[in-house]
């Protein structure tokens, strides 16, 4: 499989072959991942294989853009509109630095940083897919918070850009550059506990921190 440039094919067996993808990448890693065991794996031929994805950046870079928007899918449905706003973000945040700190994360912000010069198409795909994806989940409940009185965001678009990144706190760039691979759940919890905080400083009202039925004071 090729590691240039290529055209994705979509056709019957495209979410066969995404999902077998799927699990080698999320075992194997992008580098670790071979041709034959993808194929296996989605149980089709290497001829197929290449019929939908003839380079592997693709096809790594089409499960990323899936594996997002299912755990951003998972995200919503977990992340309850009756628990305070304070409570919503540092579920939110949690989430984000899960993924920010995994595996398969890594590997996908590493190969597109890598890769954006050669193939504009691979950064911009990985833009779409993470921190757009980010952004389009945020923005919304920040819009239904405001309503309520629970935040005041004069730029929710770029707020939700500033949560990301204050996810990112001191544990991505250690991951980043391999100074680190695991962290612990005190050091997960200092960080997020960092950035709702923060975030709640500038952007905060009387209302956040309780549930959304409260009315406010008078």
């Amino acid at each position: 499989m090729a590691d240039g440039a290529g055209q994705i094919k979509r056709g019957r067996k495209f979410d066969q072959v995404l999902e077998g993808a799927r699990s080698v990448f999320l075992t194997s890693g992008y580098e670790g991942a071979s041709v034959d065991e993808i194929a296996k794996a989605a149980g089709v031929s290497k001829a197929t294989l290449y019929s939908y994805f003839p380079d592997k950046k693709l096809l790594f870079l089409e499960v990323a853009k899936a594996e997002y928007e299912r755990q951003a899918d998972e995200a919503m449905e977990w992340l309850s509109d009756e628990c305070s706003v304070a409570e919503w973000l540092t579920h939110a945040c949690e989430i984000m630095l899960e993924i920010f700190l995994s595996e398969f994360g890594l590997g996908v912000y590493r190969m597109s940083v890598s890769e954006a010069d050669r193939f504009p198409e691979i950064g911009r795909g990985f833009y779409e897919s993470g921190p757009g994806l980010i952004r389009a989940s945020l923005v919304p409940y920040f819009e239904s918070c405001e309503a309520r009185g629970a935040l005041a965001i004069p730029d929710k678009v770029l707020a939700a850009d500033q949560l990301a990144e204050l996810c990112k706190a001191d544990l991505h760039p250690k991951r980043v550059l391999g100074l680190q691979s695991k962290f612990s759940d005190d050091e997960k919890a200092r960080v997020v506990t960092g950035a709702v905080d923060m975030f709640l400083a500038l952007y905060g009202t009387d209302l956040s921190r309780v549930g959304p039925d409260c009315k406010k004071p008078q």
